[in-house]
């Protein structure tokens, strides 16, 4: 079975992680005969633009609908200049293009890398196209305008379309997963009367259809101290635009940091793995930047990829990365620092896709 993977290094330490989770994926898939994994690569941001004057260029989008899936390095949107119209922020962009709009944000306490809690399994699963991200909200032109020197204003669209996918997507991740099969959707309804109004009657109304899974709600800032004192008692975490970027910083923070942070963005049709973290120009080019993020979002991806071909090969791929980022983790010898070790991003991405070998001929002999 071939699966065409577009790649894009995105920019700032995107460079150096992307390359450590595409040699990762390869370990992972190497043992399954039946998948033949043909990676493509795709030119985005800043590099894109000094090469061919566009950060996302109509190549690179056309391209993409050709792929299965897509891998996207962090984006240095906030440095690219304004005034230039050809240097748009790209990632937003793609998850519009392609409709991928369930953001999921898993944050997971790994041995020696959750310095707050333990035990930590949790899924924020995020709307991705609307809300108050004025680059997403294209409503009479524009989602932020300022009238005047002195004003400027925020539009906010909820759609109840949108929250109604957003909330089948969580309550079936809350099934697939191993966790306590539980719900939890926030909201800031006694202020947001209309728009998060629709989207809890939305999302209300779709939890009828799954009486076994657990269902419950909370105020975005009452959620947000409760997310910090007690991590464990939660599972998947249903949550607009906003909010949802916000609390999912706030569980990887739980978990280590923004190193420790995967993300999945997925759609009917396609599904892009991309960290949550951005492109840290602090630390770019100095190969210390911790690839677990990207690792485990290329894992996710594979992970989509054979749910939705039904497809045991891949589904088997990812379940070696994830044995292999729990070995390596766990044995504490090529951790990057930023999670208490000294190795270099190659390193532990290295230390990562040798695993990735040693479990899969583990798990081939055992069966």
């Amino acid at each position: 079975m071939r699966q065409r993977i577009g790649v894009m290094l995105g920019d700032g330490i995107g460079a150096e992680i992307v390359p450590q989770a595409v040699a990762v994926m390869e370990a992972a898939v190497a043992p399954e005969p039946d998948v033949d994994l043909e990676l493509h690569p795709f030119p985005v941001g800043w590099s894109s633009y000094l090469d061919q004057g566009h950060t996302l260029p109509s190549t690179t989008l056309e391209g993409l609908a050709a792929m299965d899936g897509f891998v996207l390095g962090p984006i240095g949107h906030a440095q690219y200049p304004k005034d230039r119209p050809e240097c748009v922020n790209p990632h937003p962009i793609i998850r519009k293009h392609f409709d991928l709009f369930a953001n999921l944000r898993p944050a997971q306490s790994r041995h020696a890398s959750s310095p707050l809690h333990d035990d930590v399994d949790l899924l924020v699963v995020r709307e991705n196209n609307e809300g108050f991200q004025p680059d997403r909200n294209m409503v009479a032109g524009c989602g932020e305008f300022q009238p005047n020197e002195d004003a400027a204003f925020s539009i906010r669209v909820i759609t109840r379309r949108q929250s109604e996918r957003i909330a089948r997507a969580a309550f079936e991740a809350a099934r697939r997963r191993d966790g306590k099969r539980r719900v939890t959707a926030i909201h800031k309804r006694s202020v947001f009367k209309l728009t998060d109004g629709v989207f809890m009657d939305a999302v209300e109304r779709v939890a009828k259809d799954y009486p076994d899974i657990a269902f419950d709600d909370y105020q975005v800032d009452t959620f947000a101290m409760h997310l910090v004192m007690r991590p464990q008692d939660f599972d998947v975490i249903l949550c607009t635009n906003l909010f949802g970027d916000i609390l999912s910083d706030e569980a990887a923070g739980l978990v280590g940091g923004l190193g420790m942070a995967p993300g999945l963005n997925t759609g009917d049709d396609y599904a892009m793995a991309q960290a949550t973290h951005g492109s840290a120009p602090d630390i770019a080019g100095k190969g210390v930047a911790n690839p677990y993020a990207m690792i485990v979002s290329t894992k996710m991806l594979l992970e989509w990829l054979g749910a939705e071909g039904s497809h045991d090969g891949l589904t088997r791929a990812a379940r070696r990365i994830d044995r292999a980022v729990e070995h390596t983790i766990a044995d504490g010898r090529h951790l990057t620092p930023d999670i208490g070790g000294s190795a270099s991003t190659h390193d532990m991405g290295s230390a990562i896709a040798d695993a990735c070998s040693h479990v899969s001929l583990e798990a081939d002999r055992k069966g």
